[in-house]
């Protein structure tokens, strides 16, 4: 069986406490801290931080959630998740997570990507006309800014959206790099771009069934080959809960996922979420929500299908009290990870 690595991720979703009272954002951040020092405490290999600049979330700037996870604990590693990149500048986020890495010894990773969202294009003053165009200079300058450190270089480039650059060093260097996954929500371009500049892909599967994205993994590998270079890991990032029981599991995730896909899609023009749908996904797409067993079954089905080296549960979706949260990670840790071990030894 191959080396398959372990991760939680979060947007700090806004959160209510045990008797359902709105909890302060600031609250919140504090205690996707905590969170974080569970999940290694209880073995997970990689915490990811969302960026969001939205009521429905908590955190907007991942990358100081981060350092303050990784001055907390020891061997976790984190990542953002995602790094909106269309919206940063690239100069800014390798010098910001090279200080990272020097202040934790390599243990920061980044996600890069479009987002769901388009809510920082107008916090920061970008068109949305530019749309595809930002992320396709970002990304090749973030590449060739990666590269250059790594052969102890400056950075020449030249674009329209931000500044040229002429052998331009970037400070700290870093002393091994820096690991930089893209995640792709689902377009075939999206897939082959990653291939190209090299970059580990991660399918961000938050509804339908898994199997859906086997295309996509096919793609990606086919692209590597044509590329002439090895493969990269996959990863895939859903969203889950974990509960002593199903019916725990499904009670307390009901209201706060209805809640949340309501309020997004009253924004997009989607047909009411229902329960038919909640639990659709969790028979059939990708709710990973009910008892360790149930749980760890269908991350080792999703494993195999597509073939991972990387699988990272987004365990917040919904104002979840922050105590249920700390519990789902004690169980992803403690049991559900060692049972999808089991599970895949035996295949």
């Amino acid at each position: 069986m191959k080396n398959v690595s372990f991760g939680l991720d979060t947007f700090g979703d806004t959160t209510v406490d045990l008797v359902g009272n709105p909890v302060h954002q600031a609250q919140t951040v504090r205690d996707v801290i905590a969170e974080a020092k569970m999940a290694e405490k209880v073995g997970i290999d990689i915490f990811g931080i969302g960026e969001h600049h939205r009521p429905e979330y908590a955190i907007s700037a991942p990358d100081i959630v981060m350092t303050a996870i990784l001055a907390s604990t020891e061997k976790l590693k984190v990542t953002s998740s995602v790094t909106v990149l269309s919206s940063d500048d690239p100069v800014r986020l390798f010098e910001r997570y090279s200080t990272m890495n020097a202040l934790s010894h390599g243990r920061a990773e980044i996600t890069l990507g479009r987002g769901s969202f388009i809510e920082s294009f107008p916090l920061f003053g970008f068109d949305l006309q530019d749309y595809e165009k930002l992320f396709s200079e970002r990304i090749d300058l973030f590449a060739k800014i990666l590269e250059a450190d790594r052969k102890g270089e400056g950075v020449t480039w030249h674009g329209d959206t931000r500044s040229s650059l002429e052998n331009q060093l970037l400070f700290p260097p870093t002393e091994n790099g820096i690991e930089t996954w893209v995640a792709v929500g689902g377009s075939p371009e999206s897939v082959v771009r990653a291939a190209k500049y090299r970059f580990p892909l991660l399918l961000a599967i938050i509804g339908g069934a898994a199997a859906r994205f086997r295309p996509y993994v096919d793609l990606y590998k086919r692209a590597n080959e044509q590329f002439g270079q090895p493969q990269k890991p996959i990863g895939v990032h859903s969203p889950g809960l974990i509960a002593a029981t199903d019916e725990e599991a499904r009670q307390l995730s009901l209201e706060n996922w209805l809640k949340l896909q309501r309020a997004l899609g009253a924004e997009r023009g989607w047909a009411p979420a229902d329960e038919t749908q909640f639990e659709r996904e969790i028979e059939h797409g990708s709710l990973y929500i009910g008892s360790p067993e149930t749980v760890a079954r269908k991350i080792a089905a999703t494993i195999q299908t597509l073939d991972l080296d990387r699988f990272t549960l987004k365990y917040a979706s919904g104002p979840t009290a922050h105590e249920h949260l700390m519990k789902s990670i004690e169980l992803y840790g403690t049991e559900v990870i060692p049972m999808v071990r089991e599970i895949l030894n035996e295949k």
